[in-house]
């Protein structure tokens, strides 16, 4: 196996594994003619033939969507959308529940209007969901919708179908908290490689360092998808709060026994299945592992974050777009003007964008004590006072995330994430979001209903700077 890690044939691999499962179970007898996708689905619903014939037909169904192409899916996805509920049927049960005089009538007509609602789609989808890995078939295919629908009222209506499914099946109560380490299976190990999203795992050697002893891995699980992770965190136990992930990923860096650590550092959360994007685990997942990682290890007492700020040079961008005068001090223009040896006519936004284009200015000690109070100061702002369309939330996604959590701004790390994604998005900067068990509820409760964003008393000192 090679040193260096690639995930691009995991997806390919496992959909092969799972068509030549279903291809097993559609012999040449059973399936179904290719030309009248209509016809096939509902023979689906008319169960003709008993259970084994019903499973064969949605075997041939899943196969034929996973063999189609773009186009083909599209097809396929608007087929299974036409099944929607007659229009007739509901007509007639809104004019019953309409005509019903008593408590035990609209009772009944209400019984009979929901029937009535219900397309006949949501039948042909538990019957996939039936299937031999049938429920990833479902969740791969939201994500397929989420592309497709832009727009198309039939799509739109069977991709919230499917969201609506999801809610009841993913229930947090249905699902597993596991613990991934070393010795777990090699393809749960490629599909960690191949879903890590935030920090990009590059080797076998980056990866075991990653679930070493002083290192853990949760991921959630659902009995129907038992090899498939939902979402999972990274943490690094160590000493005191991380300000730099290369520091904390460091091969090299010595191993610590786990009962000397006295903080938990979540580095990286990765939700793993697009098809069940605004299913909420995220925040049941930090709180969880802090219950296990406190009853396992005494001796942690702080539970943290080392977060990238993906925004945060965007923002940025757009304030010099906006020639925004307020955002920097006059000391701070004339500071930025001189090291980007910008003309007057030059807006010192415009003079501060420029110099950050430069790749050289990290080497650059001059450059920076320049930017590095001016910087810290902006984040915090744009972490703690900017919103998005919503003014109660904040604008950083992941900032919205750990302060819905319950945590509070902790503290701004000066080039904490020196990897060329880590300069693009947020000029190396990363901020440490403490989860303080004693006020996650309030400081929930605050942001959640009033919108007020919880921050250590050194970063408010940097708004008022």
């Amino acid at each position: 196996m090679s040193e260096v890690l690639s995930g691009e044939s995991l997806i390919d691999r496992a959909l092969k594994r799972v068509t030549a499962l279903w291809r097993e179970r559609v012999s040449p007898g059973q399936g179904e003619p290719e030309t009248d996708l209509t016809q096939r689905m509902q023979a689906c619903l008319d169960a003709r033939g008993g259970e084994v014939s019903a499973r064969a037909r949605a075997a041939s169904l899943a196969h034929t969507y996973l063999e189609a192409d773009i186009p083909g899916r599209r097809h396929f996805l608007r087929t299974l959308a036409g099944f929607d509920s007659d229009v007739e049927r509901v007509t007639r049960a809104v004019e019953a529940l309409a005509k019903a005089t008593d408590a035990e009538g609209r009772a009944a007509a209400k019984v009979g209007l929901r029937q009535a609602l219900e397309p006949p789609r949501l039948k042909l989808l538990h019957q996939l969901a039936a299937i031999p890995d049938g429920v990833k078939l479902l969740v791969d295919m939201r994500a397929e919708l989420l592309g497709l629908k832009n727009g198309d009222a039939l799509l739109s209506a069977l991709e919230a179908d499917l969201r609506n499914l999801f809610v009841s099946w993913f229930d947090l109560g249905f699902l597993e908290l596991r613990r991934i380490d070393w010795n777990s299976p090699a393809a749960l190990l490629e599909k960690l490689v191949a879903y890590e999203a935030v920090h990009r795992i590059r080797t076998w050697r980056d990866l075991k360092n990653r679930l070493d002893s002083d290192r853990r891995c949760y991921a959630y699980f659902h009995p129907r998808m038992p090899s498939e992770p939902l979402i999972f965190v990274e943490v690094a136990l160590v000493q005191g709060l991380s300000g730099s992930v290369q520091k904390l990923l460091d091969e090299k860096a010595p191993v610590l026994d786990p009962k000397e650590a006295d903080t938990a550092i979540f580095y990286s959360i990765n939700n793993c299945q697009r098809g069940l994007d605004g299913i909420a685990f995220g925040n049941f997942l930090i709180k969880r592992v802090v219950e296990v990682l406190g009853g396992e290890l005494r001796s942690l007492k702080n539970f943290a974050t080392l977060s990238p700020i993906p925004g945060f040079t965007r923002w940025l961008a757009e304030r010099e777009k906006e020639a925004d005068d307020a955002l920097l001090t006059e000391a701070e223009a004339l500071a930025i003007r001189q090291a980007a040896e910008a003309a007057e006519d030059v807006h010192p936004t415009t003079a501060l964008c420029t110099l950050l284009k430069r790749k050289s200015w990290p080497r650059d000690a001059a450059m920076v004590a320049v930017l590095e109070p001016v910087l810290t100061r902006l984040c915090a702002r744009y972490l703690v006072n900017e919103a998005g369309r919503n003014p109660k939330r904040a604008r950083d996604p992941v900032g919205h995330f750990h302060l819905s959590n319950g945590a509070r701004v902790e503290r701004i790390n000066w080039l904490a994430d020196t990897s060329p994604k880590g300069f693009a998005e947020s000029a190396g900067l990363m901020v440490n979001y403490l989860y303080d068990l004693a006020k996650i509820e309030d400081q929930h409760e605050a942001y959640a209903g009033e919108g007020k964003r919880a921050a250590s008393t050194p970063v408010k000192k940097l708004l008022k700077a």
